[in-house]
């Protein structure tokens, strides 16, 4: 250089230099989980968990430990936040109240209904919640949200993982499925939105049910499906106030009335409401969203023991099996009356 000075590189952010190595294998599962995607046609968050679970032994190696803890939780907040772009009040005018009440009353019941289960078979009210809310709102990214304000427990990353991918698997299942129930049902155009939309799990899931059936179909499964995702907010702000009710203080670590990350997401649906958020932001959110979401649960898998998952035991497939039926037993009873 002219005055004898070398260039000095850009200096890395400590928490991303630190974790770097957990963040980057994150990433690798995530982007082998969207190729199989891709060219496979399998769900790209249930290869991610898969991926991940088959690298367990990365989860206790020193150089990748602390960024895959790292990137399940602080790039999962990322993740969950930025899905707000998704939701508007525009959503609920072109629906109307009666849809908007069945969407509502579908996620508390179910919730309600996964707390039950768990009381009545013996598991902890937590799974309850987790499971319950994961199926009523948006499978895998609301059990990820939900499972950020629950206490910590000793097997909440087992939990956390059977979830996420019961909840996947199951959603497939319904994207196959409900299309073929709601024709032998009979279910015109709208009618078979609102049931795909309210009923299956993951957004990707609903728009492969509601397009498979007619364009009309998929634009109002899609709606439907994106009134459940913006009741993620109330649904982890109430979990958030129960988890502090319930927790003495000093007794442990008492989560924030709101989290930094549900602030996030109802700011920028306040946002996009407002029409604030212009469509190639928006769409690029979206993206983020997605691609945060993915390396968060390749991480959760990772830091999975296959051994422990095999403890689960039957009467959690049954709970989340239970649910699901649930939910799409209450939606079907709801839209033939519509």
């Amino acid at each position: 250089m002219q005055d004898g000075t070398a260039l000095k590189a850009p200096r890395i952010p400590a928490v991303i230099r630190d974790n770097i190595k957990g963040i980057l294998v994150s990433a690798l599962v995530a982007l082998a989980a969207k190729f199989l995607s891709e060219h496979y046609g399998a769900p790209a968050m249930l290869m991610a968990l898969l991926l991940g679970i088959a690298m367990n032994f990365l989860a206790d190696d020193p150089r990748t430990h602390a960024g895959v803890q790292f990137t399940a939780r602080s790039v999962l907040r990322v993740g969950v936040a930025l899905l707000g772009v998704r939701v508007s009040w525009d959503m609920l005018r072109d629906l109307g109240p009666g849809i908007i009440a069945c969407v509502i009353a579908g996620v508390f019941l179910t919730i309600g209904f996964g707390v039950l289960l768990a009381r009545l078979l013996g598991r902890e009210t937590d799974f309850g919640l987790l499971t319950g809310g994961s199926v009523a709102i948006c499978g895998a990214s609301a059990a990820m949200a939900i499972a950020a304000v629950l206490p910590a427990r000793e097997d909440d990353e087992r939990d956390l993982t059977f979830t996420v991918l019961g909840v996947t698997v199951l959603s497939t299942l319904a994207m196959i499925l409900y299309p073929i129930l709601s024709n032998m049902m009979g279910f015109d155009a709208n009618i078979a939105g609102v049931f795909l939309g309210a009923s299956i799990h993951d957004v990707a899931q609903v728009v492969g049910a509601g397009f498979s059936l007619s364009d009309e179909a998929g634009e109002i499964a899609v709606l439907v499906k994106l009134i459940r995702v913006s009741m993620l907010a109330p649904v982890v702000l109430l979990l958030a106030l129960r988890v502090r009710a319930t927790i003495r203080s000093g007794e442990t670590k008492r989560p924030q009335v709101l989290p930094a990350f549900l602030l996030g997401f109802a700011a920028l649906a306040l946002l996009n409401s407002l029409g604030l958020i212009p469509a190639v932001v928006q769409a690029i959110l979206t993206e983020l969203s997605g691609w945060a979401l993915l390396i968060a649960i390749a991480a959760v898998g990772i830091k999975t023991s296959p051994r422990n998952m095999l403890s689960v035991g039957g009467t959690a497939i049954a709970m989340i099996v239970a649910e699901t039926l649930f939910l799409a037993l209450f939606v079907i009873a709801v839209v033939s009356f519509l």
